[in-house]
C-alpha cells in the first residue's frame, strides 16, 4: 500500500495533501482510512489532470490573443496621447465659456436695466402727453381723442408709474395722475350719458360713435348693453309693425295660411341681419368673445316678440281648442264631435314651418358664436373655453324661443297623429278598385298620407318630432291598416256551391260572417261572388304592394334625413334615434309578407286544392298495368295528363289576370307543391306494368314541363321523389336498382328511403316480392 500511495502523493503534489489537512497520513493507522484517503487523492488528481488538459488545449487561442494585444500596444499609446490632448482642450474651452457667460450675464442685466430706464422715461413722457392731450381733447369735445389718451394711460405699466411717484419727479407725476383720473371719470360719465341720449332718440350715427368709444374706457359690458338696448328698440318696433300687418291681413291672400310663420321669419331674419351688420364692429372695437354678450341681450327681446307672435297664432288659429277636440276624439270611450282633418292641415304646416325657422335661426347663432369663441379661446385658458361653451348652451337651450317651440311641437304631434289616422280611415272608406287595376286606391292614398305626415314632421327640423311621427306611422300601418287587410282576407275566397257542399260548409253562413266588421274600419260590401273573388285578389295585391312600399318609404326617408343632417339639423345621437325608428318601420314589411303568405295559403286551400285533388285522383281511373296495344292507344290519345294541364291552365287563368306576377308566381309554386304531394300519394295506390311505368314517366315529364313554364320557381326539385319513382318503375329487373343505388348513384341524391324504394318496386306487377325482399339497400 505504501508503494501505491507514494507515487500518488508525488503526482498530486501539495495541493492533493491539502485536501486532507485535518488528518495527516502519518497519523493514520487503519487500512480503511488509508484506502479512503487514497481514493480521495486519486479523484482530486483526476480533476487536476483534466483542468491541466483543458488549459493546455486553450494555449493556442491564448497565444493568438496575446499577439493581438501586443500589436494593439502602439495604437493604444497614440489613443492615450490624443485623449490627453482632447481633455486639455475641453478644460480650456470650459473655462473660456464660463468667463464669456459671466460677461454676457452682466451685459444682459445692464441691457435690462437700460430698457427699464427707457420705459420709465417713455411712460413719464406718455403720462405728460396724455395729461396735456386729454385736456385739449375735452375742451374741443373731441371725445374719441380724449378716450384714446385715457386708454393709453390705462395701458401704462402701473409698477413703473409707482416708481416714478417714489422718485424725484413724484410731484409732477402725482399731478398728472390726478388730472388723468379726474378726466377718466368725467369722460366715462359724459360718454355714457351721450350714448344713452342717442339710444333714446334712436340716433344711429351717434349711437355707433359713442359705442366705439366705451371699450377704450374699459366699459365693454356697459357699451354692449346700451347698444343692445338700441337694437332691441328697433327690433321691437319692426316686429310689432309686422304683427299688426299679419293680424290685419286678408284671409284670401296667397300667404295667409302661413302669415304667422312669415312674421316669425321676419323677426328672426332681422336679428340675423343685425348680427351680419354689427358683428364686425363688435369684433373690431370690443375684441373676440363679446358677440355672445350682445346676443344674450338681443335674445331676450327676440323671446318677447316671438312669444307675442305665437300667442296671436294660437288665438287666431284656435290652436289650443283644436288640440282639445283632437285629444278628446282620440281618448277611448269618449264620443265627441270630431274635427275634420282638412281643417288641421294648414295649421300643422304652419307650426312645422315656424319650428323650422326657429331651428334654422338657433343653428345660425350657434355657428356665429362658436366661431367668435374659437378666436377668443385660442388665447385663453381651458377653464375660459368651458365657460364659453356653457354660456352658449344656456343661451340656445334655455331661451324662451326654444321652450315656446317645444310647446307648439308638443301640441303638434298628437294633432298630426290624429290627422294621419283620420285621413287613413277616410282613404280606406273611399277605397275603390278600377277595372284592369291590380290594386285598389287606398294603398297609394294611405302611403301618400303617411309620407306626407312624416315629411311634414321632417320639415320642422326637430329630431324628436320626426321620431314620434315615424313611430305613429309604424303603428298606423302595423295595426290599423294591416287589420283592414286582415278583415278583407278573413272574408275568404268564395267557392262554388258544389265545392261548399263538398267541404261541408254553408256558403250563406260563410258570407254572412265574412261581412261582419273587424277592428275600427268596416270592410267593403260584396254584392256578388265575382266581386268577392276580385276583392280577395285585389287585397292580396294590396298586401304585397304595402310590403314593398314600406321599404321604399324607409329608403326615401333615409335620403331626406341625410339631406337635413347634412344641413346641421341634429347631432349623431339624434340621427341614431331616427335610424332606430326607421328600423322599426321597415320591420313592419315582414308582417305584411307574413299576411300575404297566409292569404295565399288560404287561397290555395280554398280555390285550388279542392279542384286539383279530384283531377289528380283521376289518375287512379287510368290503368297503368298495360300492354303494347294500350300503350300505343295512350300515346295517340293521352288519357289523363293533357286534360289535367288544360284544367290547370283554366284554373290559373283567372289568377294570372287578377294577381301581380310575384304573387301569381308564389301561388303557382304552392299549387306545384300540392300537385307533387297528391301525385305521390296517388301513385302509391296504383299498379304498373313495364309499359305502364314508361307511360307514367312520359306523363310526369309533360306535367313538369308545363309547370316549369308557368312559374320561375325551381320545379324539378319538388318533383325529385316522383322522378325517382318513375325511374324505379321503368326498371326491367329488380336487380337494376343496384345500378342507381348507393355508390353507383353518382351525382344523384336519393330522396326515397330504402323502405320506400321497396314499396315502389312492389307497385310493378311483374316484380316478385321475393326478389324485392332479397335486395340489400
Amino acid at each position: 500500500m505504501e508503494e501505491q500511495g507514494s507515487p500518488t502523493v508525488r503526482r498530486g503534489g501539495p495541493e492533493c495533501l491539502s485536501a486532507v489537512s485535518a488528518e495527516t497520513i502519518e497519523s493514520l493507522t487503519e487500512l480503511e482510512d488509508l484506502e479512503r484517503i487514497y481514493a480521495q487523492l486519486c479523484a482530486e488528481e483526476t480533476d487536476v489532470q483534466n483542468e491541466l488538459e483543458t488549459l493546455v488545449a486553450q494555449q493556442s487561442t491564448i497565444e493568438t490573443k496575446m499577439l493581438a494585444l501586443q500589436r494593439m500596444g502602439p495604437n493604444l499609446q497614440l489613443i492615450e496621447g490624443d485623449a490627453t490632448q482632447l481633455s486639455g482642450m475641453i478644460s480650456f474651452t470650459c473655462s473660456l465659456a464660463e468667463n464669456v457667460s459671466s460677461k454676457v450675464r452682466q451685459l444682459d442685466l445692464t441691457k435690462k436695466r437700460l430698457y427699464q430706464a427707457i420705459q420709465r422715461a417713455d411712460d413719464i413722457l406718455d403720462l405728460k402727453f396724455c395729461t396735456d392731450g386729454v385736456q385739449t381733447a375735452l375742451r374741443n369735445q373731441d371725445y374719441e381723442q380724449a378716450a384714446a389718451h385715457i386708454h393709453r394711460y390705462l395701458s401704462l405699466d402701473q409698477s413703473v408709474i409707482e416708481l416714478s411717484r417714489q422718485g424725484g419727479e413724484s410731484s409732477a407725476v402725482e399731478a398728472s395722475l390726478a388730472l388723468l383720473q379726474e378726466a377718466e371719470l368725467s369722460l366715462k360719465a359724459l360718454v355714457t350719458k351721450r350714448l344713452e341720449e342717442a339710444v333714446a332718440s334712436s340716433d344711429l350715427p351717434q349711437v355707433e360713435r359713442f359705442f366705439k368709444i366705451l371699450p377704450l374706457l374699459g366699459l365693454h359690458e356697459k357699451g354692449l348693453a346700451l347698444f343692445a338696448q338700441y337694437l332691441c328698440s328697433q327690433l321691437a318696433s319692426k316686429a310689432e309693425e309686422n304683427l299688426i300687418l299679419a293680424v290685419g291681413s286678408d284671409v284670401g291672400e296667397r300667404r295667409a295660411p302661413v302669415i304667422f310663420a312669415d312674421t316669425l321669419t321676419l323677426l328672426l331674419e332681422g336679428i340675423a341681419r343685425i348680427v351680419e351688420t354689427h358683428q364686425p364692429i363688435v369684433e373690431t372695437y370690443y375684441g373676440p368673445g363679446r358677440l355672445c354678450t350682445l346676443l344674450t341681450h338681443l335674445q331676450k327681446e327676440c323671446d318677447t316678440q316671438a312669444q307675442k307672435i305665437v300667442n296671436k297664432f294660437i288665438q287666431q288659429r284656435d290652436y289650443h281648442s283644436k288640440f282639445q277636440v283632437v285629444q278628446s276624439s282620440m281618448m277611448r270611450g269618449v264620443t265627441t264631435e270630431k274635427i275634420e282633418p282638412r281643417e288641421l292641415d294648414p295649421v300643422l304646416s304652419e307650426v312645422t314651418l315656424m319650428n323650422s325657422r326657429a331651428e334654422l335661426y338657433l343653428r345660425f347663432l350657434r355657428r356665429r358664436i362658436t366661431a367668435d369663441f374659437e378666436v377668443a379661446d385660442a388665447m385663453a385658458a381651458e377653464a375660459v373655453s368651458q365657460e364659453h361653451q356653457q354660456s352658449l348652451e344656456r343661451l340656445l337651450k334655455d331661451c324662451q324661443l326654444s321652450r315656446t317651440m317645444q310647446e307648439l311641437i308638443g301640441y303638434y304631434i298628437p294633432m298630426e297623429e290624429y290627422y294621419m289616422r283620420e285621413t287613413v280611415n277616410k282613404a280606406v272608406a273611399m277605397d275603390a278598385a278600377e277595372t284592369g287595376q291590380l290594386t285598389s286606391s287606398m294603398v297609394d292614398d294611405v302611403f301618400y298620407i303617411v309620407k306626407k305626415c312624416i315629411s311634414r314632421a321632417l320639415t320642422s327640423g326637430s329630431s324628436d318630432c320626426v321620431c314620434a311621427m315615424i313611430n305613429h306611422a309604424t303603428s298606423v300601418l302595423e295595426t290599423d291598416f294591416r287589420e283592414v287587410l286582415v278583415c278583407k282576407l278573413r272574408a275568404g275566397y268564395p267557392v262554388s256551391a258544389l265545392q261548399d257542399l263538398q267541404r261541408g260548409v254553408s256558403s250563406a253562413v260563410s258570407m254572412m260572417q265574412s261581412s261582419l266588421q273587424h277592428g275600427k274600419i268596416q270592410t267593403l260590401g260584396i254584392e256578388s261572388q265575382e266581386q268577392a273573388k276580385s276583392a280577395y285578389l285585389v287585397t292580396l295585391n294590396n298586401v304585397e304592394v304595402c310590403s314593398a312600399n314600406i321599404i321604399t318609404l324607409k329608403k326615401n326617408l333615409e335620403n331626406d334625413c341625410a339631406k337635413l343632417f347634412s344641413q346641421g339639423m341634429g347631432s349623431e345621437h339624434a340621427q341614431a334615434k331616427i335610424d332606430s325608428c326607421l328600423s322599426d318601420l321597415v320591420n313592419t314589411s315582414s308582417k305584411f309578407k307574413d299576411l300575404l303568405q297566409e292569404g295565399l295559403l288560404e287561397l290555395n286551400n280554398t280555390a285550388i286544392k279542392p279542384q286539383v285533388k279530384p283531377w289528380i285522383s283521376n289518375f287512379l281511373s287510368i290503368s297503368h298495368n298495360i300492354e303494347e296495344e294500350e300503350f300505343s292507344e295512350y300515346e295517340a290519345n293521352d288519357p289523363w295528363v293533357q286534360q289535367l294541364i288544360v284544367q290547370l291552365e283554366r284554373l290559373m287563368a283567372e289568377f294570372k289576370v287578377g294577381l301581380s306576377p310575384v304573387i301569381y308566381d308564389t301561388l303557382s309554386s304552392l299549387m306545384t307543391n300540392l300537385i307533387a304531394m297528391e301525385m305521390e300519394k296517388t301513385v302509391f295506390k296504383c299498379t304498373f306494368s313495364r309499359l305502364g311505368g314508361l307511360q307514367f314517366d312520359k306523363e310526369l315529364r309533360s306535367l313538369v314541363a308545363y309547370l316549369s313554364s308557368v312559374t320561375s320557381w325551381t320545379i324539378r326539385d319538388k318533383f325529385a321523389r316522383l322522378t325517382q319513382m318513375a325511374t324505379i318503375l321503368n326498371l326491367e329487373r329488380v336487380s337494376e336498382i343496384l345500378d342507381y343505388w348507393g355508390p353507383n348513384s353518382g351525382p344523384l341524391t336519393w330522396r326515397l328511403t330504402p323502405a320506400e324504394v321497396r314499396q315502389v318496386l312492389a307497385l310493378r306487377v311483374d316484380f316478385r316480392s321475393e326478389d324485392i325482399k332479397r335486395l340489400r339497400l
